[in-house]
């Protein structure tokens, strides 16, 4: 690996850890280079998630805080069994079919998100106790998707939660934080196990995206309600574009 390969895998890795503690992703980016310097898709997926892990965990240790408050336990089992689910089947069936399946995912989360408030003034004659469920569920299979693929997860959880009636965006983004180390920690386990990780471009990564994921956690600790709505509106519709066009195009 040449130096100027060396530089570019870190940059990439602190850009994607940024972009996953603001809005999520961060495999966006980090894929399309991995794939382009020769790797398998499914080597480059694998790699990236076990990669980008460490940057996740830096950012949700950052937003703890905002969770002091919440239980969590039967979102974290959810979210843990959806990962390993999509995991599972990334190995089984390959990387072919993410292309052309994960635009639908990110534009569909992206206009739940979007008019989520209108969603849910019409839901509120839902008991919590239903409510719960619904989040419960919308979050299995964000996780599913997660340990799948994972590219702009984030939009996905938070879709979850906004439709579920939560509106502080400080405290959803932290919980999307929490719950996106789970639900890429299972995954990253069994791609661990299963030995299809290439050690030196993640641990490359790794590096630039744990300094990534720190101080984009710190930035959007200062960002308003208001301004995180259009970022993770604007992201989302990005994605979506991005992959139609990869997919379709």
């Amino acid at each position: 690996m040449t130096i100027p390969e060396l530089a570019l895998l870190v940059a990439v890795g602190f850009f994607a850890g940024v972009c996953n503690a603001v809005v999520g992703g961060g495999t966006l980016f980090t894929f399309p280079v991995l794939i382009a310097a020769g790797i398998p898709p499914v080597l480059a997926n694998t790699t990236t998630t076990v990669a980008l892990l460490p940057g996740t965990m830096t950012s949700a240790l950052a937003w703890l805080p905002q969770l002091r408050t919440l239980r969590l336990t039967a979102r974290i089992l959810t979210a843990s069994a959806g990962g390993l689910l999509g995991a599972a089947l990334l190995l089984w069936s390959g990387n072919t079919v993410f292309f052309y399946v994960v635009p639908w995912l990110l534009a569909a989360a992206t206009i739940l998100f979007t008019f989520s408030r209108w969603i849910v003034k019409r839901a509120k004659s839902a008991s919590q106790r239903a409510s719960e469920w619904r989040l419960l569920a919308m979050e299995f299979a964000s996780s599913v998707y997660g340990g799948y693929f994972g590219a702009a997860i984030g939009i996905l959880l938070i879709a979850s939660m906004a439709i579920a009636g939560q509106e502080n965006m400080q405290s959803v983004n932290a919980q999307r934080n929490f719950l996106v180390v789970f639900i890429n920690g299972i995954a990253a386990v069994l791609f661990i196990l299963r030995g299809v990780v290439d050690w030196p471009v993640a641990f490359v990564l790794m590096g630039g995206a744990i300094l990534g994921g720190y101080c984009g956690a710190r930035v959007a600790r200062h960002l308003s309600n208001l301004w995180m709505r259009r970022v993770v509106t604007a992201a989302g519709a990005f994605f979506s574009v991005y992959y139609f066009v990869k997919a379709y195009g």
